[in-house]
This record gives structure tokens, C-alpha cells and sequence, in this order.
């Protein structure tokens, strides 16, 4: 029997991911929103905000799995004061309870200080950058959202998840029982996911409304700056083969580790790689043929062929 799959929808995901986006700079050469998005965000907030919210640098990536934790565990709530709210004043030990089961490795002092820690920094985020976008954010998210429920009944669970991610396959697990997948904006084109006991939770893209019909359409330019690069291309001649490792790659191809992962990255938010995923990083990656068709679909329709 395969996992389950549900959908979930709320602007604290959108809070979470805009978030960690600004304050950890991770992926965010590879979002649509670029290193732009950080220069128009610094110029919004006052120096004392940055200054504060530049404290959480340092902390541990992982806390991140915490809160996203603490998000998909909420009480019956979608408002964003009530999460932050509940991070703040939940009873120290119910709070730690809630997620042990989920992170085993969590310590209770972890708990205290990630909850000290980010709860009063999401606040000024919320205020000072997210409330004003906030309305707009849920419309696009629930909308995409009532797309993929109405597939749940018509998808296998692995398909789905393929089709939702734009190439994230999950494979039946003996200890996986559900996949939650929600849907963010700020961070597309990327996909992330987290595995807790027993369920994994996967964020997904939501790509926005193009603003002119002249203009090329994302998706065409992550596909022809994917394509772009004879290394890049021998990397899908490569995976074309078969589901390979980063190690295969690096040993087949004679690559270094770091521009290989960059050119992976690249590669993966074009949607042209399927990227099976396993618990502890054990990812391999072959070819996405839908990927590969799309580049001549969105080509023909833009040029007008």
C-alpha cells in the first residue's frame, strides 16, 4: 500500500519560506525573485529590522524543521498572529511534546531556544514585509491548491507528486505513511522537503500570472539557460541512462562537487530532471521527458510557430 497525500494550504508556509529565503540567502541565486528581491526588501526595512533579523544567520538550518513542524501541527487556525502567537506563549512542554514524536532528536532546551528565537523575528517580518502581500499570496496558493485536491481521486499518489513538483518522485517507503505537499510563491521555482517520523512534507511552486504576452515566459527561460551549456547538457545525455547518484556523476563525468551541484541546481529548476528522493539524502536523478517536451511547447508557442 502506498502513502497518502494531502494538501495543505496556508499563508505560514508563504511566511516560513519568504523568510528563510531573506534571512539564509540559500537557493536564492536560483528563485525567479533573485538577488533582486533582496536588494527591493533591504530597501523596504529599516536598518533596526535588518539588524534583527540578521541575528537568525547564524542559527542551525535544521531549525527551520522545527517550525515548519510546529506549522503542520497548528491548532485549527490559518492566521499568521495566532502562529506566532502559539510559538511564543504555547506551554514550553506541550510544545516540545507536539513535535517529539516527529523529530526524535529534538532536545527540549532546541525546542526553547528556536521558539525565543523566531518567534519574535517572524513577527517583524509579518509586519513590516508580508502582511501587505499577504491576501494576494493566499489567493494563488489556494487556487493551485483546489487544482491538486481534485486530483487526488484521479492521480496515483506517486504521479501527483511528480506533477505537482515538476519532477520530486517519492517512491513507496516501508516507513512513509503520508506526503503533505503545500504550495509557496515566493520561492519558485524551487522545491524543498523535509522528512519527519513517518511523514514528508514538501514545498512546491507556484508560478505566478505572466505580466505580458511579448515578454518570453519563465518557464522558457529556465529551459533555454538550462540548455544553454555543453556541461549541462552532457550531464542529461548522462542521467538520460538511468537514475545516477551525485557520486555517479562526479565519478562518471570527472566533475567537481560544487559546479556540479550548481549545474544539478540549474538543471532542476527548468524541470528537466526527475529527482528520486529517499530518507538520509539518498537522491538520484534521471531525465524528465515532460521537461525536455516542454522547451519545445513553450518555444513554438512564444515564437508563434
Amino acid at each position: 500500500m502506498s502513502y497518502q497525500i494531502k494538501i495543505d494550504t496556508s499563508p505560514i508556509y508563504e511566511l516560513l519560506g519568504s523568510f528563510m529565503a531573506y534571512v539564509t540567502k540559500k537557493w536564492v541565486q536560483d528563485m525567479d525573485l533573485g538577488h533582486e528581491w533582496i536588494d527591493k526588501v533591504d530597501a523596504r526595512l529599516q536598518q533596526e529590522v535588518r539588524t534583527e533579523l540578521a541575528t537568525a544567520q547564524d542559527c542551525p538550518f535544521s531549525d527551520y524543521d522545527a517550525l515548519y513542524a510546529w506549522a503542520l501541527l497548528r491548532p485549527e487556525t490559518d492566521e499568521i498572529s495566532d502562529y506566532i502567537s502559539y510559538l511564543d506563549h504555547g506551554p514550553d512542554k506541550d510544545m516540545f511534546e507536539l513535535l517529539v514524536p516527529h523529530i526524535p532528536f529534538l532536545t527540549f532546551e532546541e525546542s526553547l531556544r528556536i521558539r525565543k528565537v523566531y518567534a519574535p523575528l517572524l513577527r517583524l517580518w509579518d509586519r513590516d514585509y508580508f502582511r501587505a502581500l499577504e491576501g494576494e499570496l493566499r489567493v494563488l496558493a489556494e487556487e493551485d491548491a483546489a487544482e491538486k485536491r481534485m486530483l487526488l481521486s484521479k492521480m496515483e499518489p506517486e504521479a501527483l507528486v511528480e506533477y505537482a513538483t515538476a519532477g520530486l518522485v517519492v517512491p513507496h517507503m516501508e516507513d512513509l505513511d503520508t506526503v503533505v505537499l503545500f504550495p509557496v510563491v515566493h520561492n519558485r521555482p524551487i522545491n524543498s522537503y523535509c522528512f519527519y517520523t513517518r511523514t514528508l512534507l514538501i514545498q512546491y511552486p507556484v508560478d505566478i500570472p505572466e505580466e505580458s504576452e511579448e515578454e518570453p515566459p519563465t518557464l522558457l527561460l529556465r529551459l533555454t539557460r538550462a540548455v544553454n551549456d555543453p556541461q549541462r547538457l552532457r550531464i542529461l545525455r548522462y542521467v538520460a541512462q538511468g537514475p545516477k547518484s551525485l557520486e555517479d556523476m562526479r565519478h562518471d563525468l570527472s566533475r567537481l562537487e560544487d559546479t556540479l551541484m550548481s549545474d544539478m541546481m540549474i538543471l532542476r529548476v527548468a524541470g528537466l530532471l526527475r529527482i528520486h528522493i529517499g530518507r538520509y539524502h539518498k537522491e538520484k536523478f534521471s531525465i524528465r521527458p515532460d521537461g525536455a517536451a516542454d522547451l519545445q511547447v513553450f518555444l513554438e508557442s512564444y515564437i508563434g510557430l
